[in-house]
């Protein structure tokens, strides 16, 4: 008989680019004491058995890894090269101890660090840089790692075309998304647990409002589905929970699901 994997899902940060609190805001949100409505940056941990994936290394990842237990990284997903998913690159030094780490992204993604962040992938580096190999993917392009099947997706964040990635079969993470190709649904056909960006319910040039991520989880029907990348105007949780079918959660900062 084979067993299905283990999976556990950590969601190191849950809010959008600016955070939540935003700085100098004052809203019902932003004011809160609901410890759900703090919000750092998009990130999360997806444990397969014994293989760590990071999705995305945002500006908070320092601190949002500070209370969990320190243990290796297996490589890192990056869905794309905005400031809010790749700004704590720099901090998975201390992660290099247990080797170098694979860094996954899109051609544009891995062009843009090595603009970014060229002491990390010259020919002649220095000691106490952080060791990343940064392996380019295209979209429906499945690799291997640790015998843990990803598949990258591609989703459009307003016109630029980012990725997201469905991992061990099971788990399917889109963010910042406003527009899904149809292969990319059919990529996703069949997820249990969806991991989805809903920003607020107006419009937005870039991103998804709640309403148009409710449905795509009409369309896919996965068992349960979590909403990521919030701004603060979506409202309070306690409220915006309420409100979501019972299969649909808003997710927040420190959530751990087991699949």
């Amino acid at each position: 008989m084979i067993t299905a994997p283990r999976i556990k899902m950590t969601f190191l940060g849950t809010g959008t680019s600016t955070g939540v609190p935003e700085v100098g805001c004052n809203c019902a949100v932003c004011s809160s004491t609901d410890p759900r409505d703090k919000r750092l940056r998009c990130s999360a941990l997806i444990d397969v058995d014994e293989t760590r994936f990071l999705i995305d290394c945002g500006p908070d990842f320092r601190q949002q890894m500070m209370p969990l237990p320190f243990r290796a990284i297996d490589a890192v997903l990056l869905t794309h090269e905005h400031y809010d998913h790749v700004g704590g690159l720099d901090d998975l030094r201390p992660f290099c101890r247990f080797g170098e780490i694979p860094v996954y992204a899109n051609e544009l993604t891995a062009k843009h660090l090595r603009m970014r962040m060229p002491y990390c992938f010259v020919d002649k580096t220095y000691p106490g840089i952080p060791r990343m190999d940064l392996r380019v993917v295209a979209p429906s392009e499945t690799f291997t790692l640790k015998g843990v099947e990803v598949v990258p997706l591609e989703v459009m964040h307003g016109k630029l075309p980012i990725l997201g990635y469905r991992i061990a079969q099971r788990v399917g993470y889109v963010t910042d998304m406003l527009t899904m190709p149809e292969e990319s649904y059919q990529l996703l056909e069949g997820v249990e647990v969806l991991v989805l960006n809903a920003l607020r319910e107006k419009p937005h040039p870039t991103h998804q409002t709640v309403s148009e991520a409710l449905k795509v989880v009409e369309r896919l029907h996965p068992r349960e589905t979590y909403f990521i990348h919030p701004s603060h105007h979506i409202g309070l949780h306690a409220y915006v929970e309420s409100q979501l079918p019972p299969h649909v959660h808003l997710a927040y900062d420190g959530l751990q699901v087991l699949i």
